[in-house]
């Protein structure tokens, strides 16, 4: 067997410490004994962007991306975006985006240097905020691969970003019609009728975390801010 080793570590501001381990040729990202992602098993993280952009009826959309993780969400919606979009990434741990350039290089490609892409140091929750009381541009879609799923794994603060509240504030970070979309590994019924009670259009989807249509199921809601 191939023995994993950790290679850096991340400590999230208020919550838990991250490690980036190998195995083999393949990355993963773990809180605790808990993997939140890998580079195995990318097909639902690329998903989240692809079947978000799908969505959209913008010509120029203004995404938010809360959570770099390993860049395949990020990947895949500039893959998948026009020229004149403008792409947000809320990432807290700057530590992830050094070993995105680094280690990690090979999975990250010239995304990081995109000219639609503005990288933010800081919590998702605030650039919802600021969004939402109107200190910045309103988006097209929100895209949430923060923890994994609707409760705060890495940090406690991050429950409020599932919370009613912070449901209500992301509906008015969006423009009408947008769209918050929440990956998730397993489904939350509580969550979704949180995403009700706040007023979204919610649809649920299940993804494998591979192509071939193997690996585990993964939860994708799709909350539309009515127009």
């Amino acid at each position: 067997m191939l023995p994993r080793e950790t290679i850096a570590t991340a400590q999230i501001p208020g919550g838990e410490e991250l490690q980036l381990v190998t195995h083999g040729r393949d990355f993963i990202i773990m809180v605790g004994r808990d993997e939140l992602m890998s580079s195995r098993m990318q097909f639902s993280e690329e998903q989240l962007a692809l079947l978000t952009l799908e969505r959209l009826s913008a010509k120029a959309p203004h995404v938010l991306i809360g959570g770099y993780g390993m860049g395949f969400t990020l990947r895949a919606a500039l893959g998948g975006l026009p020229a004149d979009a403008k792409v947000v990434v809320a990432e807290i741990a700057p530590e992830i985006v050094e070993w995105a350039r680094g280690p990690m290089a090979s999975l990250t490609g010239d995304s990081l240097d995109d000219k639609r892409l503005k990288l933010e140091f800081s919590d998702v929750a605030d650039v919802i905020g600021d969004a939402a009381d109107g200190f910045s541009s309103a988006y097209d879609a929100i895209l949430l691969d923060v923890d994994n799923g609707p409760d705060g794994l890495v940090r406690k603060e991050n429950n409020r970003i599932y919370s009613r509240t912070g449901l209500a504030l992301a509906r008015e970070a969006l423009r009408p019609g947008g769209l918050l979309a929440v990956w998730s590994a397993a489904p939350d019924p509580a969550f979704v009728r949180r995403l009700k009670d706040a007023k979204f259009l919610v649809e649920e989807r299940y993804v494998r975390a591979r192509p071939n249509n193997k690996g585990p199921r993964h939860t994708i809601w799709f909350a539309r801010r009515p127009d």
